[in-house]
C-alpha cells in the first residue's frame, strides 16, 4: 500500500518508487508499514495547514487575559538600532530603517496582534523587561500604561507594559510605580530619535494602567469589526 503525497512534503520523508500502481502528476509516493492503518483526516489537514506560514498580526492569539495581559510581537529588541516594522502583506519583519547617530531603543517594541488603530495599524507597545528579545518572537506582557503621542500631527500613542514572566519587572502594575528616571528615559528616546529625523513629535505624558486598558480594548473591538464586516462582505 502507498500513501501518494504532494511534492510540498516530499522533502520531509523519505521518497520510495512506486511498484504498485502509477504515481498521480505532481506526488511521490511512500510505501506505508501497516497497510490497514486509518489516516487521520485531521492530522493530514494539519500538515496541509503547515505548509502556509502564519501571520503573527492576525494568527496570533492575543491571549485569555487581555486587554491587561496580553501577547506582544517584538519588533525590536532592547539596545537595537535598526527599526524593524511588520510588513502587513507577508506577514514577516522588514527592516524599515538604521535610527540616526547613537539612539538605540531602551526596551523591547513591538506589536499586540489582532488589534487595529486608527492609522490601520496593530497598536504599538514598548515592553520593560531586563533582556532583549529576538525580533520575531512573542511574550506575555502585562499594561501599565499609556503615552499619548502625536507623529507628524497624526495619533501614535504608545501602551508601555513589562514582561509578565521577569521577575525584575512583572510586580509593576501601573506606570506611576515606575522610577522617575525610567519615565524620562522613554519619553526622551522617541522625541529625540523622531527629531534626528527632522520629524515634529509631541509626547503628552503618561497616563495610567487603566487608558492602556482601555485602549487596547477600543483596539480589539475595532479589529473584531473588521473581521466580522470582512465576513459579511
Amino acid at each position: 500500500m502507498y500513501l501518494h503525497i504532494s511534492d510540498a512534503f516530499s522533502e520531509h520523508f523519505d521518497m520510495a518508487d512506486n511498484k504498485d500502481g502509477v504515481t498521480p502528476k505532481g506526488s511521490v509516493a511512500f510505501p506505508l508499514r501497516n497497510p490497514n492503518v486509518t489516516l487521520n483526516e485531521r492530522n493530514f489537514a494539519a500538515f496541509t495547514h503547515r505548509s502556509a506560514a502564519a501571520h503573527p498580526w492576525h494568527d496570533l492569539e492575543i491571549g485569555p487575559e487581555a486587554p491587561a495581559v496580553f501577547n506582544c510581537v517584538v519588533e525590536i529588541s532592547k539596545g537595537g538600532k535598526v527599526k524593524y516594522e511588520l510588513d502587513k502583506n507577508s506577514g514577516l519583519i522588514k527592516v524599515d530603517r538604521v535610527l540616526y547617530s547613537s539612539i538605540v531603543y531602551p526596551h523591547n517594541y513591538g506589536f499586540i496582534p489582532r488589534t487595529i488603530c486608527e492609522d490601520s495599524d496593530p497598536i504599538d507597545v514598548l515592553v520593560l523587561m531586563q533582556e532583549p528579545v529576538l525580533t520575531g518572537s512573542f511574550l506575555r506582557a502585562r499594561a501599565i500604561g499609556l503615552m499619548p503621542m502625536i507623529d507628524q500631527g497624526e495619533k501614535d500613542d504608545k501602551i508601555i507594559a513589562v514582561c509578565a514572566d521577569d521577575p525584575e519587572f512583572r510586580h509593576y502594575r501601573d506606570i506611576k510605580e515606575l522610577p522617575p528616571h525610567r519615565l524620562a528615559e522613554i519619553r526622551r528616546f522617541f522625541e529625540d530619535y523622531k527629531k534626528n529625523e527632522n520629524k515634529k513629535v509631541a509626547v503628552e505624558g503618561f497616563l495610567p494602567a487603566q487608558a492602556a486598558i482601555d485602549a487596547i480594548k477600543d483596539s480589539m473591538d475595532l479589529y473584531a469589526a473588521y473581521i466580522k464586516a470582512g465576513l459579511q462582505r
